[in-house]
């Protein structure tokens, strides 16, 4: 993980303090890029014990469209807890439901964005096209005078993603999106990885990822995210049939929080190890191997069907979570 010690030297040397939400002071870059061979290994941190069951539980959890810090827990994930019951802007936004919700983060976008369609009662032909296409009406309405019709349906983002890497590979729209504007107020976080867009190279059955980070805490979000992303695109990879080969990680403000900085100079003085490697469980199946397209097991893998073989680590650090 020498790439990750370099972003953070980077950060150091030639980042500016900043005030934000949080009260804590961070140091700020924007614009940051790290970029992983999976081939070569899987982007786990080395220079501390990354929180791998942790990390592989959340992203389980977004598969799941999970919006309860609960669910994220009973999944081995305990990062979702202060965002759910300690922000107090989220605390009073009327849109939280109670304990433990979280509204409609990450997940419920990945896999239920919902999508709405609203068409002229008489335009017959869009009506007909929409419904084809899984909307159905959910309320007749006027506007200036206009008879118009109201329809709704969720968007399974990934899935449809999945689909199109197995019927048009070649698409270079394969992407699917966190940054609903219309519920941003109905969530606790908005999100920071935001962006993810699937490469398939059809010649030499590999597939590749992008992912973009609007904002990335450093020193704690960024080990998390490279997990969560890399085993996303080995995941999809063993569902569609293909290796997964290059993850490259964009960040728009790469920031360390002043109370991370101890963590991180720890960090800096020890030695990176070489890259551990993911494993997936033989139960999750691998179309390459039997010809079978099964989507499905987006829902139905577990957080024990991650892995890694070969992880060697140095002792663990912890700093605290800015709010």
């Amino acid at each position: 993980m020498k790439q990750y010690l370099d972003l953070v030297r980077s950060i150091l040397s030639t980042g500016t303090w900043q005030e934000n939400r949080t009260g804590v002071r961070t140091i700020s870059q924007p614009g940051a890029m790290l970029r992983f061979d999976l081939q070569q290994g899987f982007p786990a941190l080395t220079t501390r014990k990354l929180a791998f069951k942790s990390a592989i539980g959340e992203l389980v959890g977004f598969l799941r469209a999970t919006k309860s810090a609960a669910d994220f827990r009973a999944l081995g994930c305990k990062v979702w807890d202060q965002n759910a019951n300690e922000n107090g802007q989220w605390l009073a936004n009327p849109y939280r439901s109670g304990t433990d919700d979280l509204g409609e983060v990450y997940g419920v976008q990945w896999r239920a964005w919902p999508a709405y369609k609203l068409l002229d009662a008489h335009a017959v032909a869009q009506i007909a096209d929409a419904e084809a296409r899984g909307y159905r009406q959910v309320a007749g309405l006027s506007e200036d005078g206009i008879p118009k019709v109201l329809l709704y349906k969720a968007v399974d983002q990934l899935r449809q993603c999945l689909d199109t890497i197995m019927a048009n590979p070649t698409d270079r729209r394969i992407l699917f999106h966190g940054w609903n504007w219309a519920q941003l107020d109905q969530m606790a976080l908005p999100p920071c990885h935001l962006l993810y867009q699937f490469l398939p190279n059809v010649v030499s059955r590999e597939i590749s990822m992008c992912l973009y980070i609007r904002s990335n805490d450093v020193g704690l979000g960024t080990g998390f995210n490279l997990t969560e992303g890399a085993a996303l695109l080995s995941l999809v990879g063993r569902i569609t049939g293909y290796t997964p080969r290059w993850f490259t990680y964009f960040i728009g403000d790469a920031h360390i929080y002043e109370n991370h900085l101890d963590m991180l100079n720890q960090q800096l003085a020890r030695e990176p190890y070489p890259a551990p490697r993911l494993r997936l469980s033989d139960r999750v199946p691998d179309y390459a191997t039997t010809g079978r397209y099964e989507p499905e097991w987006l829902e139905k893998v577990e957080p024990a069907d991650f892995s890694l073989e070969g992880y060697r680590h140095h002792p663990p650090l912890t700093a605290p979570m800015a709010v």
